[in-house]
């Protein structure tokens, strides 16, 4: 607030000290009073707006499709039946179907292929063989499904190529999808097929033996849910673990343990086994090459028992 300005009155006849003194401590009190009850004068103080903070996206960072591998011509070889790991004979009995957790996407998560990715073509050859009663090296056990093959040693990558389901071409234009269920011990070559004699019809002479293909993976459409299956000896004291029908080949196999979720060993027969026996009979959880996880509850011990659920991978 501004100052005031007070001008005492004077006279002709001197005053003595005590009225002037007076008249002065007057006017202080005045002044006091003005400034104690005159209007406050505050700082606005407004809260400091919030600044907004930076997100990123929670997609996962796309991947570039990779070029065609250029595979050498392997070196002709004798034609010879695959053989196949030794299955159980007792056919798999049915059983209720248990409970699923919802799909989720693994966040973040690149594509889990190994050898074999979606969207690559591969060069090889094909050649066919006595599929028997359909069972391999996979351990599926017998199917009256015709249309299968069996992957080169080095492609088959320690049973991780079991299930997929692979489009086969000709270079006359004629093709037909396979499912993989066994595998073709060296000196198969990267690249290369060994069909099913059903199949190697659908493209050529069966006389010819030996054709030059392409092929690359599909996810194929399908009604079908996954089921799993405990090998023959499992206990909750040691387990295998396997998974049949799934439409995407398998990644990854996890059970739920007191610590949380642990991933199994896979095995060349395509099993996932707890040696220790830690989440046997617990949940599941399962991840396809795509990145697609699906957990499922409710699958006991019950070995060499076909359990199915109710769920299944998307299609790609």
């Amino acid at each position: 607030m501004a100052s005031r300005s007070h001008r005492s009155p004077t006279s002709g006849r001197g005053r003595t000290a005590v009225v002037s003194a007076a008249v002065v401590a007057a006017v202080a009190l005045v002044a006091a009073l003005v400034l104690a009850f005159g209007p406050d004068h505050e700082t606005d103080a407004r809260p400091a707006a919030a600044t907004p903070a930076v997100g990123t996206s929670g997609a996962p960072t796309p991947t570039t499709e990779e070029s065609k591998p250029s595979t050498a011509s392997p070196s002709p070889s004798p034609r010879t039946s695959s053989p196949k790991a030794t299955a159980s004979t007792t056919p798999p009995r049915p059983s209720k179907t248990p409970a699923a957790r919802p799909a989720a996407k693994v966040p973040g998560s690149a594509s889990a292929a190994g050898r074999i990715k979606p969207g690559v073509s591969y060069e090889g050859v094909a050649t066919f063989y006595d599929t028997g009663d359909g069972d391999g090296a996979c351990l599926y056990g017998p199917t009256a499904d015709v249309m299968t093959a069996a992957m080169n040693h080095t492609d088959y990558e320690t049973s991780k190529a079991c299930g997929a389901y692979i489009l086969v071409r000709a270079a006359s234009g004629a093709s037909v999808t396979v499912r993989i269920t066994n595998e073709c011990p060296l000196p198969c070559a990267p690249g290369q097929l060994d069909l099913s004699p059903q199949a190697f019809a659908k493209l050529a002479a069966p006389v010819q033996g030996r054709i030059p293909i392409t092929w690359s993976l599909q996810s194929p459409s399908t009604s079908d849910t996954i089921s799993i299956r405990y090998k023959t000896g499992s206990s909750r004291y040691w387990c295998g673990i396997q998974a049949i029908g799934h439409r995407n080949p398998l990644a990854r196999l996890e059970v739920e343990t007191s610590a949380g979720w642990s991933e199994l060993p896979r095995t060349d027969y395509n099993y996932f086994l707890s040696e220790q026996g830690k989440g046997c009979g617990g949940a599941i959880r399962i991840t396809d090459i795509y990145g697609e996880r699906l957990e499922i509850d409710g699958i006991s011990v019950q070995p060499n028992v076909v359990q199915s659920t109710r769920v299944q991978f998307a299609r790609h």
